[in-house]
């Protein structure tokens, strides 16, 4: 166990000692990271107004090639061949590869982190460029490396060096912050060819060496760095224009791209390098209660053992299972997952809320979604905050943010190599529920993560709902805690100090115990918003059910999307009513009070268990009563027509099949054998890549948009192979049917996901099913990533004499 010497005995604040060590511990191994996945390589901690770092690079044959082909944030349809993190780990470190064919590079950032100290410990960076083969040999490419520095009593200056045009070795930087300490950044010399150039536009813009700009921006400024980047190699371009310029002499472009050397104190420093050919350089912050500063020798060693160290736990933690053991899959699931995991950013800033309590936001009356309309169009937003968010993220070119939909199935996997890294993602997205229980569906924290989202986009609504997969990551905990049962596994005994802490909360279950029970009021107060703010009207129609209560309905409903459920453009009952009732929203909900008995069970507390199994029993049952039609053989949302009486609306899909994907029906259910033949039914859901998202036969199959209208989404389908799989586990009339599904959407899914990342260098939002190619955003790792859990799932195929079914029975429900 983590420091088995620390006794359980409590501190003078009544805090249990063990528990606050292993939060002092995380926080101090989580502090820094490559925490801007906005950036295509970006270094901060998780500090609000902190130093902050980004790389910027570019090519320079002519003299408007930088220009076009510089690169800073990570952009889809950038000239990339696949870009991201071959391993990653957030308490180690890892290394990325970014190949770049319009700039005819592959670039490697290697990253690592060595703990010491009070203040987070040190961190370096090795930033490495190979030309590519049909890459000219004297090349020239620009490297920028932009540091800035937050806060109003903090200091950060670049130390100056023997010329004043350049620096022909090192840079140093020295800093301090309240947070953060003393501590030096330095930019080495590194290796590579530097241009050697005879024009006299030498004498004062030295060849050969590094530069550095001091600045001082307005703090809301300082995070564009490229505006700010060109906007001082403008103003040196414009005196060269004017003062040393010759059209029948000129100098050579990169010369002309050379920024003024002006180191000192600021708030914004510029590090900028040019190199002919292939190039080396690294980046190594020291901190000073660290004691012993970094060297590029240390760095050496520290990349090496990292890239030991996660090969070695992959291996454990995401043992795939055929057919995807080859060297092919492992390649491709290491690479899927360090995406995942290296996607997780740090956001700090105000977030645009809309917190007015129109009448027409009540959604109560026919023709609301038109009122609605008007209503925003009021313009009744303001600056919320600020607040801050520690999350994984889906896309990083276009989704640099975080989603509470998202972040349930981002989590599932990261759970299963950090379940402390996952619950500190857990807390950071509780933390920022307001007094009712809400927590915005959508996080743009601050003006750099608002610079890429629309503006129709930014507003969130405290009356909209998002789909509560986090529940889905605290019922994982709750399962795995429950493993443990107080005991150290044998193959825990001899965990490294990085590994101890990514399960200390289960290898010491009273740290585990503790959180849960300060998260629990919290998951009850959203759970009570939810039913609350979402209620849907059983009693006004002519609708029989078991419970006048267990029905809902999204709010936020135009007659095109249906945002708040995750699945916006998927078919709903038209017009838009407030009669409405959602299948997918009371299969939700059933989710959170399943969550909320097994975290009640675990804590002993048996009047809140009775509650919510009364509860999910009123949901269970509504499900049936207001939801299923036996005329289509699956269920459906409700409306009220025109007699205003209760009406299904049969959109066969993803919405027909929720009470199976959310784990709320039973093996023998009379309803299961329907739903398994329109999962299997190619003229339906089933496609040779996976289950389409609405049926072939229906109306609107591809219309429109096409969003969730026929394409294979991931995290749906890893439901629905979760469930089969559970299914095929257990003893009952379609235990074969569901045997044969799984195997084979099982092995759909990944083959589908790896041709695609095999041919584009990327993971897709969703994947087409009839080709199987991946479409809309690329670079989507984020629940597209959940194919690691899949190819660590049993293979039936080969196991086809089964192992009993209350073994397997548990593991599916392990793997939510």
């Amino acid at each position: 166990m983590l420091n088995a010497s620390v006794s359980a005995s409590t501190a003078n604040d009544g805090e249990p000692i063990l528990h606050s060590e292993v939060g002092r511990q995380n926080n101090e191994s989580l502090l820094w990271g490559p925490y801007r996945p906005n950036l295509y390589f970006g270094v901060r901690p998780r500090i609000p107004k902190s130093l902050m770092t980004g790389l910027m690079w570019g090519k320079i044959e002519t003299y408007t090639d930088f220009q076009n082909t510089v690169r800073y944030t990570c952009e889809q349809n950038e000239g990339m061949k696949g870009y991201g993190w071959e391993e990653y780990d957030p308490r180690r470190g890892g290394i990325q590869t970014i190949h770049d064919i319009q700039n005819g590079l592959d670039l490697t950032t290697s990253f690592v982190k060595v703990p010491g100290g009070s203040h987070g410990g040190s961190w370096a960076a090795r930033i490495k460029g190979v030309l590519n083969d049909d890459a000219p040999k004297d090349q020239k490419t620009i490297v920028a490396f932009y540091v800035t520095q937050e806060g109003a009593d903090s200091e950060l200056q670049t130390l100056e060096g023997n010329d004043e045009k350049g620096y022909d070795g090192d840079v140093t930087l020295k800093g301090r912050s309240e947070s953060l300490g003393n501590y030096k950044l330095v930019v080495t010399k590194g290796e590579g060819v530097q241009p050697k150039s005879d024009h006299d536009i030498s004498n004062i813009r030295g060849p050969g060496q590094t530069v550095v700009q001091s600045l001082t921006y307005p703090e809301e400024q300082i995070w564009q760095a490229k505006p700010i980047l060109f906007r001082q190699l403008k103003e040196g371009i414009d005196w060269l224009v004017e003062n040393k310029y010759d059209v029948q002499d000129p100098p050579p472009p990169w010369q002309v791209y050379l920024l003024t050397n002006r180191p000192g104190s600021g708030n914004v420093h510029i590090v900028q390098k040019v190199f002919e050919g292939d190039f080396e350089f690294d980046v190594i912050f020291s901190s000073e209660s660290a004691g012993k500063e970094l060297t590029s020798a240390d760095l050496s060693r520290e990349i090496k053992e990292t890239t030991e160290s996660f090969g070695e736990r992959f291996s454990g933690v995401f043992t795939p299972k055929a057919p995807f053991n080859a060297d092919k899959f492992k390649k491709f699931g290491r690479s899927m997952f360090s995406n995942l995991i290296g996607g997780i950013g740090y956001f700090y800033g105000e977030s645009v809320v809309d917190r007015s309590h129109a009448p027409e936001y009540d959604e109560e009356n026919e023709g609301f979604w038109e009122e609605t309309a008007e209503a925003r169009a009021r313009n009744q937003q303001a600056l919320e905050g600020p607040y801050e968010l520690f999350t994984s993220i889906p896309s990083r070119p276009f989704f640099p943010r975080g989603f509470l939909w998202d972040e349930g199935f981002h989590l599932l996997p990261i759970a299963d190599w950090d379940i402390d890294l996952t619950l500190e993602i857990v807390k950071s997205w509780f933390n920022l529920m307001d007094e009712d229980g809400w927590i915005g569906r959508e996080q743009i924290l601050g003006a750099e993560a608002r610079s890429k989202v629309p503006g129709e986009f930014q507003t969130q609504y405290p009356h909209y709902a998002n789909p509560p997969t986090l529940f889905l990551v605290i019922d994982a905990f709750v399962e795995k805690l429950a493993k443990t049962n107080g005991s150290l596994p044998a193959s825990r005994e001899h965990l490294s100090q990085d590994e101890s802490l990514a399960t200390a909360s289960l290898d010491n279950p009273e740290v585990g115990i503790k959180y849960l029970r300060r998260l629990y009021p919290l998951l009850q107060r959203q759970f009570d918003w939810f039913r609350k703010t979402q209620a849907g009207d059983i009693k006004s129609y002519d609708r029989e059910a078991f419970s006048t209560k267990e029905g809902y309905r999204w709010r936020g409903r135009t007659t095109t999307h249906c945002l708040t459920s995750g699945l916006d453009d998927y078919p709903r009952p038209q017009p838009p009513h407030p009669g409405e009732l959602h299948v997918d929203l009371l299969s939700w909900v059933g989710v959170m009070a399943k969550s909320l008995i097994n975290i009640g069970d675990t804590l002993g507390l048996a009047e809140d268990v009775d509650t919510y199994k009364q509860i999910l029993n009123a949901i269970e049952r509504n499900l049936d009563d207001l939801h299923w039609s036996e005329k289509d053989g699956c269920y459906c949302d409700a409306t009220v027509d025109a007699f205003e009486e209760n009406q299904l609306v049969c959109h066969k899909g993803y919405i027909s099949l929720f009470p199976f994907l959310t784990g709320l029906l039973k093996a023998d259910s009379p309803k299961l054998g329907k739903l398994l033949k329109l999962v299997g039914d190619e003229d339906e859901l089933w496609s040779p890549h996976g289950l389409r998202s609405l049926s072939k036969t229906d109306e609107f199959y591809g219309t429109a948009e096409n969003y969730w209208r026929s394409p294979v989404w991931m995290n749906v389908n890893y439901l629905a192979v979760v469930q089969l799989y559970n299914i095929a586990t257990q003893e009952g009339p379609h235990q074969e049917t569901a045997r044969d599904l799984y195997s084979r959407l099982r092995r759909n899914l990944v083959e589908t996901v790896y041709q695609s990342w095999e041919e584009t260098g990327f993971a897709w939002e969703q994947y087409n099913p009839e080709t199987g190619k991946g479409q809309r955003t690329q670079h989507f790792t984020g629940w597209t990533s959940l194919v690691v859990k899949i190819m660590a799932m049993e293979d039936l195929e080969a196991s086809a004499a089964g192992t009993g079914a209350g073994a397997g029975a548990e593991t599916g429900r392990d793997e939510l």
